[in-house]
Formats: structure tokens, sequence, C-alpha cells
């Protein structure tokens, strides 16, 4: 039965299963029947050995973080201490292990006096990236097993590793290619035959002492993670977790281990990571397209335009194992963007990410034309030119003509009406947008637009591709900038403002960065391109109402010439193959000159007023996308934000974010600054009635 565990016997060895689909997750069911079972079998006198397996696909894919922050029921068995029975048993007891073994299933699997696996097996401690530690003894058992060093990289980075690397390290002792379980059978009668004493994890204590004579390594570890641990406090838990081990005994080590997690577990931070992986995996359910809904498979892919991004949209198929031909509209465009593709798969063999042949391999599936009848056959089309809406529109007809009549023609448009596209063809119900982020061989973010007529099986269609391509694909609706790039307009809009009433943008940049994003709003700017804005403005100045208050300070930058990082200024100054930005005069110069065109006195800007001036108003767009129905859930928002622009993870997304601090506070600035400052800080319907109901986005 679901949350249980099997017993079954074989010529004297039990087997013990855990059954608790999909992932067998250590639910408090599950752990009081381990604890139960475990006794069982232990105190028979029939028994000589014991195995732990999982049942299904997997061994055990860890906690059921669902119950994480719930009230444990009276009674429910401690995990530490039903690991801790499994080391201390008199019989052998080896892990079965197939599939996955993460979080508390490695933390069992720990427990136990021998571990094997089959090939392909993929086992881990990935608790960091839910904002917490490892709470039943890995961060203690593991370095005892593995190292110092190398048990800090296994637990900080929460990466799951292959049967071949686990076994390396000596987290497992051999990789079975026939039946586990048979295997794992005759080890514990080799075992019980031997009459050798059995390893206790907790116990050994030979390259703790190893690291005992190099103090200096803990704090080279957190230098080494700084960066990518900038905003999280995880990572630096787990280390000092680990630390512990080498200065009191495992007892009073594994103790602080627990009251660490516990501390953990029912932070902010944890709960907003927990939430994200919650959400990750929410955006694949759309309400009106069923989960049986048939997807077109897409063996064949093209791509027109080979710039920046859509040699970036190459990548991706060629990564993915799709055939795919790219399309320009000279030979001199098409040899550019190819060396560029060519010019990252070499960067990507230097640093070591690719083999050779592994580069060679994914350069043998991109074919090149100028041709549009040499994409006749392709199952999946992604427009990539310049964001001009009139040329979208002229790819869109020929491609219509061109393409066989079931393949889907997307746009990889970032602002434009893919209706607008859609009615240029035969076939509205197969275009929809697929707006990759920057770069696009590198960001995980899909955002998918679905058309008025988007029919549901294109929608699964390009849903199930992303997931191929390994992206999150977020289903979003037709308006202008969608969710991500609409809601991006609301904070760089007040970013602009107050730049015009007396702040810089490396204050501005200062702020988001010590707030959590990689960078601020205007060195993003910068390294995206000022250009492409720029080209989205202008196609919109006609219709811009003029009542309300327009910032130039970008348009007067693009005017001069300056597009960011490709011309080596923007609202920064670089020098020449640099990304570091320089504050530059020119600009502060520029600044004072529009604050005076427009009659505003500058004054200083306090650090503590920029987050709320910036992220309310984005906070209250998403609001407004949520009740005009453009996102299914706050929940996608935040996925989007966390994915394609940076959001802290540790902050949850904005939607989340603003949960947290409450919507009545947010709701209450918002109408404070709309008194001040007029329509564009207008608090939207739905965040007006949260607040006044005392409920969060998602409730």
């Amino acid at each position: 039965m679901p949350g249980s565990v099997e017993i079954e016997y074989r010529d004297g060895i039990a087997i013990l299963r855990l059954t608790n689909p999909p992932v067998n997750g250590l639910s408090f069911s599950v752990r009081n029947e381990l604890e139960t079972q475990f006794s069982l079998v232990q105190s028979s006198s029939d028994v000589a050995g014991i195995i732990i397996a999982g049942h299904g696909r997997m061994f055990c894919g860890g906690a059921d973080i669902s119950e994480f922050g719930q009230p444990t029921p009276q009674g429910t068995a401690f995990l530490p201490g039903v690991i801790d029975n499994i080391e201390a048993s008199s019989k052998p007891v080896i892990a079965a292990i197939h599939g996955v073994a993460a979080g508390g299933g490695l933390e069992v699997a720990l427990g136990c006096h021998e571990r094997l696996v089959l090939p392909g097996t993929r086992l881990g401690l990935p608790e960091v990236t839910l904002g917490i530690v490892p709470g039943a003894g890995g961060t203690q058992r593991l370095p005892r097993l593995i190292g110092v060093e190398a048990a800090l990289d296994v637990i900080v980075t929460g990466r799951l590793l292959d049967a071949t690397e686990a076994l390396t390290l000596g987290i497992v002792d051999a990789i079975v290619k026939g039946d586990l379980v048979e295997a794992a059978a005759t080890r514990i009668q080799e075992l019980v035959d031997s009459k050798l004493p059995l390893r206790r994890a907790s116990t050994l204590d030979a390259k703790l002492i190893e690291a005992q004579g190099q103090p200096e390594l803990f704090d080279a570890y957190r230098t080494k993670i700084a960066k990518r641990a900038r905003g999280f406090d995880a990572p630096y838990a787990c280390i000092a977790c680990v630390q512990t081990a080498l200065t009191v005994p495992y007892a009073e080590a594994a103790q602080k281990e627990r009251e660490v997690f516990s501390q953990l577990v029912t932070s902010d931070q944890s709960r907003a990571q927990r939430h994200v992986f919650f959400s990750e995996r929410e955006v694949a359910k759309i309400t009106d397209v069923p989960k049986d809904t048939p997807s077109r498979p897409v063996t064949a892919a093209a791509v027109v335009g080979c710039g920046t991004m859509g040699g970036g949209i190459v990548m991706n198929f060629a990564n993915a194992g799709i055939p795919v031909t790219v399309l320009e509209a000279s030979k001199a465009n098409l040899d550019r963007g190819m060396d560029i593709v060519r010019n990252r798969y070499r960067d990507a063999v230097t640093k070591g990410r690719l083999s050779t042949s592994e580069r060679d391999e994914r350069l043998a599936r991109i074919s090149t034309t100028l041709d549009y009848e040499e994409i006749a056959k392709a199952d999946f089309v992604v427009e990539a030119v310049f964001e001009d809406l009139e040329l979208k529109k002229h790819v869109f007809a020929t491609l219509d003509q061109a393409c066989k009549p079931n393949a889907v023609l997307a746009s990889n448009t970032s602002t434009l009406n893919i209706d607008e596209l859609a009615a240029v063809t035969s076939r509205p119900d197969k275009v929809i947008g697929t707006h990759f982020f920057s770069p696009a061989n590198v960001m995980k973010l899909m955002e998918n637009v679905r058309g008025a007529a988007t029919s549901v099986e294109t929608i699964a269609t390009t849903m199930a591709l992303s997931k191929h391509l390994r992206k999150i694909g977020v289903l979003v609706g037709v308006c202008d900038g969608f969710v991500g790039n609409r809601m991006l307009y609301a904070y760089r809009r007040q970013a602009d403002f107050l730049l015009e009433e007396g702040a810089t943008p490396q204050q501005i940049d200062q702020v988001f960065y010590g707030f959590g994003f990689p960078m601020g709003p205007f060195q993003m700017a910068d390294l995206a391109g000022l250009d492409i804005g720029w080209s989205v403005r202008q196609q919109q100045a006609s219709a811009r109402p003029r009542h309300l208050r327009y910032s130039p300070l970008a348009d007067r930058i693009c005017e001069m010439g300056r597009f960011g990082q490709k011309t080596d200024a923007g609202w920064y100054q670089y020098a020449p193959g640099s990304r570091t930005a320089t504050p530059d005069p020119i600009i502060d110069a520029l600044i004072r000159d529009v604050s005076e065109e427009l009659g505003i006195a500058r004054q200083p800007i306090l650090d503590t007023d920029v987050i709320p001036r910036c992220l309310y108003p984005l906070v209250n767009e998403g609001a407004k996308i949520l009740d005009e129905g453009i996102a299914t859930r706050a929940s996608d928002i935040d996925v989007i934000w966390i994915h394609g622009y940076g959001f802290p993870r540790f902050r949850g997304g904005p939607m989340f974010w603003a949960n947290t601090i409450g919507l009545r506070t947010v709701y209450d600035m918002m109408s404070r600054l709309y008194d001040l400052h007029g329509e564009w800080f207008e608090p939207s319907p739905l965040l007006k009635q949260l607040a006044s109901q005392n409920k969060s986005f998602g409730n």
C-alpha cells in the first residue's frame, strides 16, 4: 500500500522495500513503517541479513517535502534515530540502490553497512537547494566515508552524482550489472561467512583526522563558493556542519546538524526555495490542456535568423539531439552567426563542459541555408529575426507558404502580438510564441505565448519541446511584453524616474545587487543591448498616453550611439573587450540635464527607498496580469522572474516575496505613491482585494 515498507524473505534474508510512489518519499508513515519493519527483521533469529531497496523506478527521492513545516504527528519515528538503528544492526544491512537516492534516501543508504547500485543510478544530497542542510546524518557520515573536501563538494553544491563518480569517491561499494537484489544477497552471505566487523560510517575517523591538519580548507571553500552562494544561508550552514565533524564526537555533531536543520526549515529562505521547487513543477499543469493531449514529435527543426538569439536557439536544438537548419537572409549574416555558434562550442570544450567529440556531434546536427524551401520538412520552426512587427509578419507569411501544413510556427518575440503574426498565416492554430532568454543556449526559461487561436495540441507540443530542450516552459497569454517584460517595464520605469529625481545608475544597481539580483537594471540593460528596447519604444511611441510620465533618458543614450556592452558604452562605459562597468561622467551629466529640462529638483535618494519604489510596482503589475488571465498562477510569475530576470531564488520570486512582506504593506505603499506620483502607481484591483482580506497571492 502507498506510504509503506513491504517485506520479502529470501533464504534467510529480509528485503525491505520502500513503497511510496512516485519517489518513495520518506513521509511520516514510511518512517514509521521502516522503523517497525526493521526492528521486526532485526530481532528475528531466522534473518541473517537485511536488504533495503526501493519499489518502482527509484530507491528513494528523500523526505516528503510537502510535510516540511507541518506538525509532526505524535509518535512519528525520528529519521536520524531510524538510520542510527540501521547502522547499529548486528546483522549486515545493504542498500540496493537503483534510479535515484537523494537527500534522506541517500542518508538511509549511508546508514547501511554497504551500498550497491545499478548503472545509471544517481546519488546526492540536494537539501541545500531547498534552503536546508541534510538533517539525518548526511553532513557527518559522508565526510567520514569520502573525505571532507569531497563531501563539501557533494553537500554544498547539492548535485546528483552518477554511479561511476559515486563509486570512485567511495560513496558506493560496487556497480552491479545484473540482478541488484541478488547481488546484495550474495554480498550479505559473504559478510556473514567472513565474520569480519561491519563497516559503520559514523565510526570512521581516518579521513577526518587528515582534514584536522588542514584548518584552511574550510575558509578556502567558503571563498570558492562566495560568488555562487551570495545571499544564500544554507551553503554556509552546510560547511559549518561538516566542520563540526572535526571538532566534536559524532553524536554531538549529529545533534548540532539536526538543530541547524530545524532552524533553517522554518526560515523565509527555505520556505521560498521550497515554493520555487513546487512552482517549477506546477507550470506544466495547464487547466484547459488535458494531461493526455497528444503532442507532435519534433524530429527536425528550423530557426530563421542566426544573430545572437537565433544562434543560441539553434544550439538548443543541436544540444538536445534534434537536427536543425538555420536560415539567414544573406551569406554574410549566416557566416557571422555560425562563427558565433562555433566559438561558443569551442569555449565549452576549453572549459571542460564538452568533449571534442560531443562538440562535433552537435555541430553535425546543424545545417545552413539561404532558401526557405530547405526548411520545408521541419516540424517546428522558430523565427528569431529582429524585433520588428512588419519584418516578422513577412517572415511568417513566407513560412506559411514554405513549410509543411502541420509544422508549428513559433516566434521568439519578447513583446510583439502573436495574434497579428498568426493572422498572416493560414494556420493560426499552429502559431505560438517561444520567448527564449539571452543567452538562449544557457538560460533555462521559455515563455511560451498562446494566441487566441493556438490549439491545445500546439501548446502541448511546445511545452513538451521546452522540456526536451531542458528548459522550463511557462505558458502565458498575449499582451504587450507578455509577463516578464511587461513587469520589467513597470520597475524599469521607476528606476529611470529615480535617476531623474536624484539617484545614479550605480546606486540603484548596487541596491539591487545587495537585494540578491546578479546585477542591477542598468548593468543588465547594457548586457542585453539598449537598441532592442529602443526599437520597441519607437514602435510604441504613437500609442503612448501623453498624460503619463515618460523618461527620455534611455532614448537619449541610444541616440548617442551607446547600445551597451556591444558598443563599449551604454549606461556605463566599458574598456574594449571588457564587461566591467565603469561609471561615466557623460551619463551623469546627461541625467542632470534631463532633470533640469523636466523641471525636477534633484535630491538624495535613500537606498532603502529604491526597492519599494521599483519592486512594489512590479508586484502590482503582476497582480494586474493575474487579474487579466495573462498568467495562470502567481507561482508561474515567480518562475519567470527567477529564471528569466535573475530575481533571487532565496526570495521565492516577486509574488512570493510580496506575500512574505504582506500584501497590505505593498498596497499601502502603492496607495501613497499613487497620491504622490500619479497613475503609474494605481493599485490593481486584485492587490486591493487581497490586501483588504488579509490574503496572499495563491490563496
